[in-house]
């Protein structure tokens, strides 16, 4: 399951499926509003896979390692594109020390790299840090208009 949401209500866990992680949702035990995922997503090969191909929005994934000095650096940019495109677009993280066939997959060469993906295919890719105006400028480019 990709993801558990805590509601601020009751503290209930949620699980939620990979083609709700952007949508506001409920509570299952006291029925208030969950909203949309906002932070960045852990993943795993199995959960990537499963979010890349059932996200209905545009999904941002951060290939990175812990001992990477610039990755560590894009961190935060990283959760204020999560944040400020929560509704609208998931963020997913890939520690490619424990993934490193997932980044192969993606011929990840150097770290922090980053890729766009949209209806279970990829639409970009780059490595080197960026701010978070130019991943928001990579999701927005990908949201069909017809829903803005």
């Amino acid at each position: 399951m990709p993801a558990i949401r805590t509601c601020k209500t009751c503290g209930q866990k949620n699980r939620l499926a990979a083609n709700h992680l952007a949508d506001t949702g409920r509570c299952g035990a006291c029925k208030n509003p969950l909203p949309p995922l906002d932070e960045p997503i852990q993943v795993d090969a199995a959960v990537f896979d499963e979010i890349i191909q059932g996200s209905r929005v545009p999904v941002l994934v951060d290939f990175w390692a812990d001992w990477c000095g610039p990755c560590r650096a894009a961190a935060p940019e990283v959760a204020r594109t999560a944040k400020d495109m929560a509704g609208q677009a998931v963020v997913l993280k890939v520690d490619t020390d424990q993934n490193q066939n997932l980044a192969a997959r993606y011929n990840v060469r150097g770290i922090p790299n980053f890729a766009v993906f949209h209806a279970g295919k990829l639409i970009r890719q780059q490595a080197g840090a960026v701010g978070h105006e130019v991943m928001e400028s990579w999701l927005k480019s990908v949201i069909p208009t017809a829903t803005a």
